[in-house]
């Protein structure tokens, strides 16, 4: 879920920012630049890890900086295809389901990715329905557990209409199909069922 990417860019350094220990004003202005926002490809910075080297301090024409050549490592928050994560339903729409992980919301698990049975009520609400008849229903703030399908980074849009959705970044797509996916609270009883059954068996094997 997390990894470290390294990267080298060629950094203008505030001059306020001078009058403290070098690579502590670098790295306090990489923090102001890539804290909290997300890299093409490379995932969401959560970090900045370490500086590996600085070189330069070049001021050129026209330009009140210096300029360093900063080679730097980054914590990113980019889960791989397949992981499983565990996060908080936040809302929910006719596409589908949309999940936070506290640090990172722009989670979506359309209804195509739910599992088998699974349907929208009147109320707007998704449901799966059970063989015996019951609903158990996907509410806001229940904990889910799903799988990541995909991961995107969309182009930055031209222009954007007012009643558009904020722009994301970084849109990661998740599915609830398989055994143990979905509420935790679906797979707790079992769970509990399965370790009772296995205490059980230890106490017949220590009793003979």
């Amino acid at each position: 879920m997390f990894v470290l990417s390294q990267i080298e860019h060629n950094l203008p350094m505030p001059p306020h920012l001078l009058n403290r220990p070098l690579v502590d004003a670098i790295k306090a202005e990489l923090e102001r630049l890539l804290l909290d926002k997300v890299v093409a490809n490379l995932g969401l910075c959560v970090s900045v890890y370490d500086i590996l080297s600085v070189e330069g301090g070049f001021i050129f024409p026209g330009e009140g900086c210096s300029t360093y050549k900063v080679s730097f490592r980054l914590l990113m928050f980019r889960p791989f295809i397949g992981e499983v994560l565990v996060g908080k339903i936040s809302g929910y729409d006719e596409k589908g389901l949309q999940v936070s992980l506290d640090f990172f919301s722009d989670i979506c698990i359309p209804g195509h990715l739910m599992q088998f049975g699974t349907v929208r009520g009147e109320d707007g609400r998704w449901a799966l329905k059970t063989e015996d008849g019951d609903e158990l229903h996907l509410d806001t703030d229940d904990e889910i557990r799903f799988l990541v399908s995909s991961i995107k980074y969309p182009p930055i849009p031209v222009e954007q209409k007012e009643d558009d959705k904020p722009f994301a970044p970084m849109q990661i797509n998740g599915s609830i199909k398989g055994d143990g996916l979905g509420l935790l609270a679906w797979w707790a009883a079992g769970e509990e069922e399965g370790e009772e059954e296995e205490e059980g068996e230890e106490e017949e094997e220590e009793e003979q």
